[in-house]
């Protein structure tokens, strides 16, 4: 039985260029006890016959496809079911792992027993390379999701019991796109806690792409996210403002939110040196 399941979501990734370098980090792991399980979500491309490819090359890898794209809740549910691992690690098929992500998050997680799950510090980079990083407290606390959300999805490694208790993501259309946030504000009302490693150990794709598929829809699915998320904290009503945000810097232009964007970056990096 493997140590670690890392769980991945893939929708129409033929294309995707960085998905061979996203791939062979995690194959290049210190940590070489896991295997790989992914869920080709409906993809309409030759995405499931790039990823056989892989699972031929590998017997580490596991396949699901399903027939219809459900989204990556629902992929990553059947993927945690299928699961054997004692841990369950995330991972996007465009981000980077640096070799010893896993191994530091297992010492980690042995170490910190009232730890529920563990991310890390990361770099963000785009096509030009990368460009800036965001840091995280270590141990964050429920006011730190009033902002933003305190971790990165794809840099986290849970406990898989704390995913099986709480229920797994929330799939329905109003978690679309933002069922990390609703999942980890769930799983703080229940008390369990997480933390960053506060070393860079993932690299996060951040570019004009990426910041495109931010629909204003979306944005009102993360305000009722964040309502309900954080009345279920102890937040509100103080945390109305914050509620609101999502709605507010939608309407801003795209031009002013890149600035904001690689400005606030730019300013925790410089902080933090």
């Amino acid at each position: 039985m493997p140590k670690v399941s890392v769980v991945m979501g893939a929708y129409n990734i033929g294309a995707l260029a960085v998905f061979d370098r996203s791939m062979q980090s995690i194959l290049d792991q210190t940590m070489t006890d896991f295997e790989i399980i992914i869920c080709d979500d409906g993809s309409t491309d030759d995405t499931y016959a790039r990823l056989t490819a892989y699972a031929e090359y590998d017997e580490r890898i596991r396949l699901i496809r399903q027939e219809r794209n459900a989204g990556l809740a629902v992929a990553l549910n059947r993927c945690i079911g299928e699961a054997a691992g004692e841990y369950i690690c995330r991972h996007d098929a465009d981000d980077i792992s640096v070799a010893d992500r896993f191994e530091k998050q297992l010492r980690f997680l042995h170490d910190w027993p009232n730890i529920g799950f563990v991310g890390s510090n990361v770099l963000l980079y785009d096509g030009d390379g990368r460009w800036g990083r965001r840091v995280f407290p270590e141990f964050p606390e429920k006011k730190d999701f009033l902002f933003t959300m305190p971790y990165v999805h794809g840099a986290l490694m849970f406990r898989r019991e704390v995913l099986v208790e709480a229920g797994g993501y929330r799939t329905d259309k109003g978690a679309y796109r933002v069922e990390d946030y609703e999942l980890l504000m769930r799983l703080y009302a229940r008390g369990v806690r997480g933390a960053n490693i506060q070393e860079y150990l993932y690299e996060f794709l951040e570019d004009d792409a990426s910041f495109r598929r931010r629909k204003y829809r979306y944005r009102i699915n993360e305000a009722r996210v964040r309502r309900k998320g954080f009345s279920d904290l102890g937040l509100m009503p103080g945390a109305v403002p914050y509620v609101i945000k999502p709605l507010v810097v939608g309407l801003l232009p795209k031009r002013w939110l890149d600035r904001l964007r690689r400005g606030r970056t730019l300013q925790r990096d410089t902080a933090k040196r």
